[in-house]
């Protein structure tokens, strides 16, 4: 399975020297659109010169920059798929029966999902949500908010101060003047990205808030907002995007967040169970 370019970095961004690790972040910060500019106006956007680019671009196992830039039109053109496109160009069919192909695909999905993820990014981001110096709000898109609805669930229940943001636009905003410095927010959005979740991510880093975002091998827009990005397979044989990878590592944040709160998270539950 051919890795993205957002998650070759994730995978060698600890091992670039400083001039490569901004080239590499300035990347991500507008992915991939950066990517797709010529090398000087690459290299002018993260302050490197453009032997520094060109050596980052070697750095990630490409021969030269147009290889590099034809691997970036390839997954935008991924990117922009819609169901109806996936649904006209579906996959060649494999033997074993209907459920054979689309398991082997989440399977891989969640293999790969966890390869490009590292312990330290997970534990990173278990101790901030296991943080009790300010509030937890959990969100996503149409298809992801589920997700978002399914975490905060869970972390309610071990510690206060946890909001699943649901409704209209409107309501998640009027909910940012109670969102601060001390807050975080964790955001699902895969392709195609919802550009109402971009400008209320937008805002709320605005306001300082910590974001953590759940998205797809592509990076949603978000990307550029989130102090940290878990990017999780997604595509499967179908005309929808599956979110079982993000959902495994939902389940393993919260295992990790309850372990973090051990003796706190115990009692809240006991007191919880006493009110009911």
């Amino acid at each position: 399975m051919i890795s993205s370019i957002a998650e070759l970095i994730s995978d060698r961004i600890g091992t670039m020297p400083a001039g490569e690790r901004r080239a590499a972040q300035t990347l991500i910060a507008n992915y991939p659109l950066t990517g797709l500019k010529t090398v000087a106006e690459f290299s002018t956007a993260a302050g490197v010169s453009s032997p520094t680019i060109l050596r980052f671009v070697a750095r990630l196992g490409f021969q030269n920059y147009p290889e590099f830039q034809s691997a970036l039109q390839d997954e935008l053109a991924a990117q922009l798929q819609s169901p109806a496109s996936r649904t006209l160009n579906p996959a060649s069919p494999a033997s074993g029966g209907a459920a054979s192909p689309m398991l082997e695909a989440t399977l891989d999905n969640m293999r790969e999902t966890f390869r490009h993820l590292s312990d330290k990014q997970l534990a990173d981001i278990a101790t901030r949500l296991a943080e009790r110096r300010g509030k937890t709000f959990l969100i996503g898109g149409r298809f992801t908010d589920p997700l978002a609805r399914y975490m905060a669930a869970h972390l309610a229940i071990i510690q206060p101060d946890v909001y699943h943001l649901a409704g209209q636009e409107s309501i998640w905003r009027d909910r940012l003047i109670d969102m601060g410095k001390r807050d975080v927010l964790v955001i699902f959005d895969i392709r195609r990205y919802q550009e109402s979740l971009v400008r209320f991510a937008e805002k709320a880093h605005q306001r300082g808030v910590q974001i953590v975002l759940f998205t797809d091998q592509w990076l949603s827009p978000i990307a550029r907002f989130a102090r940290h990005v878990i990017a999780g397979r997604t595509a499967v044989p179908s005309a929808w995007d599956s979110s079982a990878a993000l959902l495994v590592v939902v389940e393993t944040l919260i295992g990790a967040v309850t372990r973090q709160l051990e003796a706190a998270g115990a009692k809240r539950i006991r007191d919880l169970e006493s009110l009911r």
